[in-house]
This record gives C-alpha cells, structure tokens and sequence, in this order.
C-alpha cells in the first residue's frame, strides 16, 4: 500500500564455523547407534543490519579446552572431542578473514547456553547487549549441578558485566531478526527467523531463512522428523514438535530451514551466502 514505510532487514549473511565437535550421532539423532560417530561444526550467524553486525551464537570458551586441568575438569568424556580451528579466539579469527574486526559487533543473541554456543560470550561481557531467553539464564544460573551435567558451564555466563535483555518467549532483537523459543533441547532455548532486507532481495528467492540451531542438528531431524538426542526435562518426543512449528513456519514463509550442525549443510550454505552477498567490502 502506498505510503508505508519499507520495514528494513538484513542486508548480509555470513555463516562461521567456529570450531568442530567429535561426538555420536546418537547426541543429535534420538536413537541413532552411539558407536556411529561424527565430526560436526560449531556454528555462528554473522548478520548485517542497519546497525550494525549481530552475532547469533559464540563457540567455545577456549580456555576450557586449551587448559590441561580446565579440559579435564570439563570435558571428561572421551566420547565428547571440542576441536578448536587455529591457535587464537575463533569469532577474532572468523572475522579477521572476512575483514570484519570483533568491535564490530553490536550485538549478540544466544541460542542457548551450552559450551559449544555461549563459550565466547567473555569477548562481548561489558560491550554490547546480549539477547537469550530469561528461562534459559535462570536455568544456567540455578544453584545447583545439574545445570554443568548438561554441558551448561556457569563460568561461561555467570559475569555481572553482561548486559543480558532477556525475552519471554518470541521477540524481535534487531530488524529483520526475530528470536524464536524452541524449548527442549534446553529449557529456553531459542532458533532465530531473518528476513532479508529488500535492497538485497532484488527479486531474488528466498528472501529470508530459518536458523534452527539446536533444535534440529542434522537434516535427517527435519526431513524425517526424528527427535533430537540432547534434551533437557522434556521425553525426547517432544523434541519433535519445534522441529514441526520450525517447518511450518519456514514453509509459510518459503524460507530455507537450516539445521544448527550438519557437516554438509553447514558448508554448503556458507558457500551459498559467499556466492549470494559477495566478500564483505573493505
């Protein structure tokens, strides 16, 4: 209708692979043999806005992974293998290549809280607001254990200095971003809807995408609609039913859905959206 304003949206997708994680099939897929291992990426969503770039999701806390004692304490399993990508930070080092530097960023939204997701959140602490479910900080930060049993380390997030802007189910956390609670692979967490901005779109299809992040892992979780192995206070069938509201609305939309660790996906579409936005000019 003439007269209303254009909504802006995202004008750039950069996918980051932030690190690797050795571990069975039986972790993503509900059922699936746990002697079947695979080596799945560690995923982040760099996004370009009008504002600035958004990061959704941060990796590992390499301290915990580079300390012969911190390693022992928090990754016992031998099941379990965190590999990191080179010798420094990997959100400074992703960047770096892209020609983007970490003070960039302006801002940071969590899927959740797990090690592999909320680890580089002491590079933001006391700099930018950080977007999560307000569930999922009050299950992290609950006085008790069972929290670290499912791989939630408070020392990750446990910091005053965060700024923390909390939501209670959907929420729009920049333009063309929009946080969407997919409760049960952790009690709050959340996948993200981003609409591209029509600047972009330029008839092009699709004109936004789905990010399940950890409600879907692997394709076989959304196209077989098979439950997710990680799950926290919830039966593992209930997992499903995210996986089914993700695909409505992507379908709705006609927005690719993307799961969050799929070692053929994810690098499939990170060429995609090399090939689709170009470098990222100087």
């Amino acid at each position: 209708m003439a007269g209303l304003a254009r909504k802006s949206g995202v004008r750039r997708i950069v996918l980051l692979t932030l690190g690797w994680e050795d571990l069975p099939k039986s972790v993503s897929v509900y059922g699936a043999s746990p002697q079947e291992q695979m080596r799945e990426p560690v995923p982040g969503v760099l996004l370009q806005t009008d504002g600035g770039w958004v990061l959704l999701d941060t990796g590992f806390n390499t301290a915990l992974i580079r300390d012969p004692a911190l390693r022992r304490r928090y990754f016992p399993s031998a099941e379990y293998e965190p590999l990191l990508p080179g010798p420094g930070e990997p959100i400074e080092e992703s960047l770096a290549e892209i020609g983007v530097d970490v003070d960039d960023i302006h801002l940071v939204a969590l899927s959740h809280l797990h090690v592999d997701h909320a680890g580089g959140l002491k590079l933001f602490a006391g700099k930018v607001p950080v977007h999560a479910q307000r569930r999922e900080l009050e299950y992290g930060l609950s006085n008790h254990p069972v929290p670290q049993s499912h791989a939630i380390f408070r020392v990750d997030f446990d910091d005053p200095t965060i700024d923390w802007h909390l939501a209670d189910g959907e929420a729009e956390i920049a333009p063309g971003i929009t946080a969407i609670p997919t409760y049960g692979h952790t009690p709050g967490h959340q996948s993200f809807m981003v609409e591209l901005d029509e600047s972009v779109t330029d008839g092009q299809t699709p004109g936004g995408y789905v990010f399940a992040f950890d409600a879907a892992d692997l394709t076989e979780n959304i196209e077989h609609e098979r439950a997710i192995g990680g799950y926290i206070d919830v039966e593992p069938e209930e997992t499903v039913e995210p996986i089914l509201r993700l695909k409505e609305l992507a379908g709705r939309k006609g927005y690719p859905l993307i799961p969050g660790h799929d070692p053929h996906v994810w690098p499939e579409m990170t060429a995609h959206f090399h090939e689709r936005f170009g470098p990222v000019p100087a």
